[in-house]
């Protein structure tokens, strides 16, 4: 429907529905069914997919990763030129004390156990999902999806995390992330009503990560014009959605 309202000029738009990958419901999905949740950031298959991307997209060696309450202001080409220096993954991080976004590993992550205690150090930087670019070869090569896997089952054994995929993500990519400047990924309009207006406005990609976005009455008004601007509240479609200004 997006791209009904918004052609997307040159571009080669292939949309996918997860019900079309017969390996994940075969081969991958049993594992997140054991978890026994109703909280989608532990049952979703797409909160998980993101760790499949090789398998997804077996014919690219790069892909940038956007989630679905972002909103792109900026050209990213420049992005792909990044140094990735080897790594897998690179991120805006999200370890800086005075800043919204702060995150540590030992508040996600279990580090009375004694597996996380002796592979992972609990102060190293954190980093978010949500614009994230990914090098498949080295992806691959690595085999982080393996990884990932087995860290996923571990944590079905016993009590390693919490909140969802993102601290799996922080250990399946531990030593495997470069850090992106904070001008290619504004994090917080779902959450924190103080971030400056020049941060938000100079940002390639601005997230609505949290629970108020910007679609929701819950919504922090002043950030809610960034997203609005882009949508035609008078289509059909989004009248059909029950979608409104």
């Amino acid at each position: 429907m997006w791209f009904l309202l918004n052609p997307p000029g040159k571009a080669t738009i292939h949309i996918q529905s997860v019900e079309s990958f017969d390996w994940l419901s075969t081969k991958y999905n049993s594992t997140l069914k054991e978890q026994k949740s109703y909280d989608p950031r532990y049952s979703s298959a797409l909160n998980h997919l993101r760790f499949y991307l090789p398998d997804i997209f077996p014919a690219l060696n790069k892909i940038v990763l956007l989630d679905h309450d972002v909103v792109v202001q900026r050209d990213l080409t420049g992005i792909w030129s990044v140094d990735m220096k080897g790594k897998v993954n690179a991120a805006v991080e999200t370890c800086r004390e005075s800043e919204a976004s702060f995150r540590t590993m030992h508040m996600f992550l279990n580090f009375s156990d004694p597996f996380l205690a002796k592979k992972f150090n609990a102060n190293a930087c954190t980093w978010a999902f949500g614009m994230n670019l990914f090098d498949l070869q080295q992806w691959r090569r690595k085999k982080l999806t393996m990884l990932y896997r087995n860290y996923l089952q571990l944590g079905l054994k016993r009590p390693l995390w919490k909140a969802g995929s993102l601290p799996l993500g922080w250990i399946t990519f531990y030593n495997q992330t470069v850090a992106l400047e904070r001008r290619w990924h504004a994090l917080g309009l779902g959450y924190h009503s103080g971030l400056r207006r020049a941060d938000i406005e100079r940002a390639a990609v601005i997230h609505y990560d949290g629970v108020m976005k910007p679609w929701l009455e819950i919504g922090i008004a002043k950030y809610k014009g960034y997203w609005s601007k882009h949508m035609q509240y008078d289509h059909p479609y989004l009248q059909r959605c029950n979608i409104h200004e």
